[in-house]
């Protein structure tokens, strides 16, 4: 069984005692959660800004909630001015780093073979890659949905020789900050056909094993259908990440 995973996108938001103050409700819900006997059946991630993870990290560390960046840098290290490696990332108690996020497709003009090689990058430092694909509304409505995200994931996971777990997550472009989410029939049907691509690609035990998330406008009130649809491992969220009880909520409808 692929346990679950509830990943929270902070993006750009959060100063520093508004960071630790979230953190660190959440860390008491799942202290309460964990002596009620009740914990919730999946696994927690928070990916905040940068210059946060090292004031989050003992708050997380000591509640068990994992921390990831939201990017990193394809080179080990180097003249990059603004950039930041895995190898950083890992130092400051990382264990996940998002890669291919739509924001960074769009505003930063990155590639599939960008996220392939920071990818690489971060199984090489020990980190998890959250590997993240999804289409546009105008592909969608012009049937390209599956061609595109077939296009993604072949060219966006690391080179076969790479070793160490990823995860896919699937957020359709169109659903990510809008309120529009995908049906749970369309969700079914891309996660189904990633995992096709992972075994014709990986073989069909790597495919079985590893975690696909969905994103887009996940919040309380569709997480349960969300977390219940085939072949849907978790969830990457966005806004409702940014509040404590939303943030919970989701996790908890986790089946």
């Amino acid at each position: 069984m692929r346990r679950k995973l509830i990943a929270g996108n902070w993006k750009m938001n959060g100063l520093s005692r508004d960071g630790l103050a979230l953190a660190e409700a959440l860390a008491g819900k799942l202290e309460e959660a964990r002596l009620a006997g009740t914990p919730p059946s999946c696994d927690l991630l928070i990916c905040p800004p940068f210059v946060l993870l090292p004031i989050l990290r003992s708050t997380a560390s000591d509640a068990e909630i994992a921390m990831g960046g939201q990017d990193c840098h394809a080179a080990e290290s180097g003249a990059h001015t603004g950039d930041t490696s895995a190898a950083m990332l890992a130092d400051v108690g990382c264990s996940f780093v998002l890669v291919g996020h739509s924001e960074r497709r769009q505003d930063h003009g990155e590639r599939s073979k960008d996220v392939a090689a920071k990818a690489s990058t971060a199984l090489s430092a020990g980190l998890t890659p959250v590997i993240c694909v999804g289409e546009t509304r105008e592909e969608r409505d012009a049937g390209r949905a599956l061609d595109v995200i077939e296009s993604q994931v072949r060219d966006s996971l690391p080179s076969a020789g790479g070793s160490g777990e990823v995860v896919l997550a699937y957020e359709p472009v169109w659903a990510i900050g809008t309120g529009l989410t995908a049906t749970s029939a369309d969700v079914a049907e891309v996660h189904g056909a990633i995992r096709k691509v992972l075994a014709d690609l990986r073989g069909d035990a790597t495919a079985q094993a590893t975690r696909i998330l969905y994103g887009g406008s996940v919040k309380p009130a569709n997480a349960a259908e969300l977390l219940g649809t085939a072949d849907v491992d978790g969830a990457l969220v966005g806004g409702a990440s940014l509040k404590a009880e939303d943030f919970w909520a989701i996790a908890t409808a986790c089946p």
